[in-house]
């Protein structure tokens, strides 16, 4: 399979990865791949379609049963060098995906790559130490419970952190037992491929892992209702979500879904004001808002709401949108163009609706990056039943309104359908645990916003999606129970038969 090479990143392998071996696809079709800085062609990869799907599940099955009766140590120890692999390549990979995505370069080399390697290290190092459990049950019979993998799982992930989700969804699957098919998205497909590279060069064993990069109603489609697919996971918006589901109908397939979300972000009276205006930032435009987690929300005390928005709007003004390669960029590009014409269209929205535009709400004007998909750091004064704090824009584009009492902050934070993520600042402690728990959300961030952590379970309710990633609850998800039990005691009379 052929390579390119654009410098400094030196050769990017552009096949699909199936049974150990990059290999053209089926059918010889191509995907371009461009830069979203000014979208230029960055290479040439192949498309994976039905039949390479197909492909990749028979590989991926005939690895089942070694990969599944493997020592667990044995599987945690790869998936430990694959952690070490990724480190020792940081900088190339932070490159790689600062130029295929957009993301700052201080970015990828702060948090994407530390957090890719970190998880797949987390996971390695669980792989043996996840445990079955005893039930205490009736005299004369012992009954314990297995932790079986599922079998071949489908992973579809999407194009906003690429590399970061590798190892959210190939983690815990791998260390469970199961093997893998994972479907990137056509649009940041690159550094996932390298990965695939790192794979075969530590020796996973082939067939384990396969990355089959396509579009998702050809190779997405045939993933989810492929009948040897024991499990689908799917990140992604809420109404491709659902198609995911009616297409895993056909073997009943487990499904776990991390969808769409809309952060409410609720600011109280009581504040450290300097620490939430600058962690409101970072919750709506790190990684130029393309977060599901994303605090698109501003929900402010009208008592400091004045205050909170001169310094809110002053710093939103100085963010330094430029070329995602330079260390000094703190936003770079949306991922694509079509994704930064859909942001952009959100501005006449919030328009036609009332809403008043207090910074942003274009292209920069810089000649360098006409070019390219950038979009300014855009703040929208809207009420919370407007379209825009009602629908996910996923882009740096944040709406703000106003509450009286907690109540109130209560009330529109959970007006909307989605629960994905959402977060609060006080100092008031009582306040904080009350609010906390009443938020409809599968994670809430008191007086920070958008942290994660391997151990910590990351996932929604209602619209958001189910199912977990990371933690034990995501070994969990990749496993089934298996309950045994065992007459220890002969003397105990049947009944029927004595």
């Amino acid at each position: 399979m052929d390579t390119i090479a654009r410098p400094p990143l030196g050769s990017v392998q552009t096949g699909l990865f199936i049974g150990g071996e990059f290999v053209a696809a089926a059918d010889g079709g191509r995907i371009d791949v461009v830069s979203p800085h000014d979208n230029t062609l960055i290479a040439r990869i192949a498309e994976a379609g039905a039949r390479d799907v197909d492909l990749a599940v028979e590989a991926a099955a005939r690895a089942f049963p070694a990969w599944s009766s493997m020592a667990a140590a044995d599987r945690g120890r790869l998936l430990l060098k694959l952690a070490d692999k990724i480190e020792e390549h940081a900088d190339e990979l932070a490159l790689l995906e600062t130029i295929d995505t957009g993301h700052p370069i201080r970015d990828t080399r702060g948090l994407d790559v530390p957090r890719t390697a970190g998880c797949f290290r987390y996971f390695g190092g669980m792989a043996d130490k996840f445990q079955g459990s005893v039930v205490p049950v009736e005299r004369g019979f012992l009954n314990y419970v297995l932790r079986q993998p599922i079998g071949v799982v489908g992973q579809i992930v999407p194009w906003n952190f690429p590399f970061m989700f590798t190892s959210w969804n190939m983690g815990p699957a791998l260390a469970a037992g199961n093997t893998v098919v994972l479907k990137p998205s056509e649009i940041t497909p690159l550094s996932t491929l390298r990965l695939g590279e790192l794979i075969a060069e530590i020796g996973f064993p082939k067939g384990v892992v396969n990355i089959v990069p396509g579009y998702g109603h050809t190779a997405g489609q045939r993933l989810a209702e492929h009948p040897a697919v024991s499990k689908i996971a799917f990140t992604g918006s809420t109404a491709t979500g659902r198609r995911v589901v009616e297409a895993s109908r056909g073997n009943l397939k487990r499904v776990q879904l991390e969808l769409g979300g809309k952060g409410a972000n609720i600011v109280f009276d009581d504040a450290d004001l300097a620490a939430a205006v600058n962690g409101s930032a970072f919750a709506i435009f790190h990684n130029q808002g393309q977060a599901c987690i994303a605090g698109s929300r501003l929900i402010l005390h009208e008592r400091i709401a004045e205050a909170f928005m001169d310094k809110f709007l002053a710093l939103a003004r100085s963010i330094r949108v430029d070329d995602p390669t330079d260390q000094g960029t703190e936003m770079g590009p949306l991922t694509s163009t079509e994704h930064r014409d859909r942001v952009l269209k959100y501005i006449d929205i919030a328009k036609s609706q009332g809403g008043e535009v207090l910074t942003g709400g274009a292209a920069p004007d810089d000649p360098r990056l006409a070019k390219g998909c950038y979009v300014l750091p855009t703040v929208v004064r809207a009420a919370p039943t407007d379209r825009v704090a009602q629908e996910e824009v996923f882009g740096p584009f944040v709406s703000v309104t106003t509450f009286k009492n907690d109540e109130e902050a209560l009330a529109i934070a959970n007006g909307t359908d989605y629960g994905l993520g959402g977060g609060l600042w006080t100092r008031d402690l009582s306040r904080a645990h009350k609010i906390a728990q009443s938020i409809r959300a599968g994670m809430v961030w008191i007086n920070s916003y958008k942290r994660v952590n391997p151990g910590s379970p990351f996932g929604g309710v209602g619209q958001s999606g189910y199912g977990r990633e990371m933690g034990f609850e995501a070994m969990h998800d990749y496993t089934e129970p298996r309950s045994v039990w065992v007459n220890v005691d002969a003397t105990l009379p049947a009944f029927y038969g004595r």
